[in-house]
């Protein structure tokens, strides 16, 4: 008797990959919920930056607002005041800021 019920509970058990499942569902929730949408805003921010052109106002990661001079491939050339130059890397532009009529400062 006891070697059926031994049977019995082998048959029962569920296969293998079963325990695997909660581990899959655990990626693919990771995977909507923080890569991918993580992945759309860096195609997005990619595009901003490649769409920078001369004239632009933008803002850096460091928070430095200048004016777009120069664009080349890597680097872009910020005005930050009157005479005043800096060379930046293009992927540092945090984003680009539209040009208001008044001064900051005025």
């Amino acid at each position: 008797m006891l070697d059926f019920l031994a049977a019995g509970a082998a048959g029962a058990a569920p296969p293998g990959w079963v325990q695997f499942l909660p581990i899959i569902g655990m990626v693919l929730i990771f995977w909507f919920l923080i890569i991918r949408p993580q992945m759309k805003r860096q195609k997005e921010h990619q595009a901003k930056i490649a769409s920078v052109k001369k004239g632009d106002q933008v803002v850096t990661a460091g928070g430095v607002l200048g004016k777009v001079v120069r664009v080349d491939d890597d680097y872009a050339e910020l005005e930050i005041a009157q005479g005043v130059r800096v060379k930046v890397v293009k992927s540092t532009i945090g984003d680009i800021v539209p040009v208001s009529g008044k001064p900051a400062n005025d």
